[in-house]
């Protein structure tokens, strides 16, 4: 995961052409310095780093290391095969970036533009924030780096790799599909990297994965990174890696949510929740705050009504199309909006050092997810406070995640908008109500920020460009195809219409659907009355 590291955003003259030519626009914002760390830690330099990684590193203030990288850099930088596990928020990026550019950066290996280095990561989101950092790590190394996604057009993609690119940072489905087409080659890679390979395993990339190691050389380094490693992993490591260190960077029992992040748990009534949520929004000394739900659905629901109440909200969930979640994220990261509602699809890969509260407005399945929510505050050092809110049904699976995170907390206290604990635990003033008062309605919101032409906000229709029912129907940027209305001609055949410019219905029965009708036989008599289509009667003979 993309972690807490002050890597100044690369000037866009500086970019790789490659970088440019997919979404400069969608490159995260730069991660501020003041990460604190042991003053005793070894820097970079003296592990063996080259130099123009160490002035990189050296000018956005960042000199030695934290833990996970003091103990990974020695084994990496010497081509090992590695597992390196510590907790979000602790520096894992660099620990794998800064060797891996090191390494197709020195001795043989000649930089032609086909990669030379792969990293795979289970979401958009969090593709973007490692590709921003290894971009900005190997600035003075002239390293080409592209990130690769899904719900993009193929065509910047492929004319990047085309271009010529050094460093991949791709999600598993459209890798595959761009090496699969032969745009991209993969026989050339010399490391690596699987990050958050918990998270890929329980998203069901392990088939894919499987495919993307049979393309790559068997001669190769590779380290794998999580911050989790649960026994799947560690079997699923056995069968590509060789000969693996497993570093771990805490003691085996120290607790899986940082030590600074304050927790909160409230059992709360579903019909009071967003007016609880009003007032902890106004707690003092709140800075950018993620709320998760467990559903697109909720998710949109929560922004939607913070939003009308005067909060300064986004959602980010899989019901929008990639060009609004990048919008959403790139409001939030800028403080256009202070409030970002997502689902877990969300929870890795938003790595933003100024975020200061997160709330689990529904809880999470298990204490997996939870961590890795928890994981969006308290970087790095920095003070973070995290509030669970569990309803009446959720309390025992609310007590199985407090006992395997050995929180203390099974039985959360009944809470409403009005509990006077409410307010003191969270330090919000008395006098505050379920809205925004006006004066403090500050922040520009969403709509201030600049969103991409062309690219569907929302999947309303259920149908999203580039998919059917789940498949890849259409092609990415086309348009599915427009409804066909069908009608009768005078020679009882069907003729097809576009929906939008279909006459009206001949027969007041027919309503234009496309579907297998009985045909219509007229007969005439004698008599001067019509027939029971209202036509003229059928002369004798």
């Amino acid at each position: 995961m993309s972690e807490s590291y002050p890597l100044e955003h690369p000037d866009p003259g500086t970019l790789a052409s490659a970088e440019i030519d997919i979404d400069e626009t969608a490159v995260p914002a730069p991660l501020q310095a003041g990460a604190p760390v042991r003053d005793d830690s070894p820097t970079f330099a003296q592990l063996g780093v080259r130099d123009e990684i160490v002035r990189t590193l050296r000018a956005v203030g960042i000199e030695r290391t934290f833990a996970i990288q003091e103990l990974t850099l020695p084994l990496a930088l010497a081509g090992d095969d590695l597992i390196g596990q510590a907790r979000t928020g602790t520096g894992k990026t660099l620990g794998f970036g800064v060797p891996l550019i090191q390494r197709i950066t020195s001795g043989d290996i000649v930089l032609d533009g086909t990669p030379r280095a792969l990293v795979v990561v289970p979401t958009r989101e969090l593709c973007l924030q490692v590709s921003a950092d290894l971009t900005a790590a190997g600035r003075d190394l002239g390293v080409r780096v592209l990130s690769i996604y899904g719900g993009r057009p193929y065509e910047p993609q492929i004319k990047a790799l085309t271009s010529g690119v050094d460093l991949v940072v791709g999600t598993p489905g459209r890798l595959l599909d761009l090496a699969e087409q032969r745009h991209l080659v993969l026989g050339k890679v010399r490391v690596l990297v699987l990050d958050e390979a918990d998270e890929m395993l329980d998203l069901g990339f392990l088939p894919d994965i499987e495919r993307i190691l049979r393309m790559v050389p068997e001669q190769r380094q590779t380290m794998l990174f999580s911050a989790t490693m649960p026994g799947p992993i560690i079997t699923l490591a056995r069968t590509f890696l060789t000969q693996p260190t497993h570093i771990r960077a805490e003691e085996p029992d120290a607790c899986a949510i940082h030590e600074l992040t304050r927790q909160f748990v409230y059992r709360a009534h579903a019909m009071d929740k967003v007016e609880l949520l009003s007032r902890m929004l106004q707690a003092r000394g709140r800075g950018l705050t993620m709320i998760f739900t467990r559903t697109k659905r909720t998710a949109q629901k929560v922004a939607d009504e913070l939003t009308e109440r005067g909060f300064a909200a986004a959602a980010v969930h899989g019901d929008l199309g990639q060009g609004a979640r990048e919008q959403a994220l790139r409001a939030f990261r800028s403080e256009k909006v202070d409030v970002l509602v997502a689902t877990d699809v969300a929870a890795r890969g938003i790595d933003v050092p100024e975020v200061t509260h997160v709330i689990n407005y529904q809880c999470p399945e298990d204490e997996k997810p939870y961590v890795h929510r928890i994981g969006r505050t308290g970087r790095a050092g920095r003070a973070g406070v995290a509030i669970t809110l569990v309803d009446w049904d959720e309390e025992t699976r609310w007590k199985m995640i407090s006992d395997a995170l050995d929180l203390g907390m099974p039985a959360p206290a009944e809470t409403y908008s009005t509990s006077e604990h409410l307010f003191s635990d969270l330090d919000i003033p008395t006098d505050s109500t379920g809205r925004l008062p006006v004066a403090r309605r500050t922040r520009a919101g969403l709509k201030a920020e600049p969103s991409d032409d062309g690219d569907q906000s929302r999947r309303s229709t259920g149908i999203r460009r580039g998919e059917r029912n789940g498949s890849s129907g259409f092609t990415d940027g086309q348009l599915p195809p427009v409804r066909r209305l069908r009608r009768r001609t005078r020679s009882g055949e069907t003729a097809g219409t576009s929906a939008e410019t279909a006459p009206p219905a001949e027969h007041p029965g027919d309503h234009g659907d496309a579907g297998p009708r009985r045909r219509r036989r007229r007969s005439r008599s004698r008599g001067a009355g019509t027939g029971e289509h209202g036509s003229q009667p059928r002369a004798a003979g």
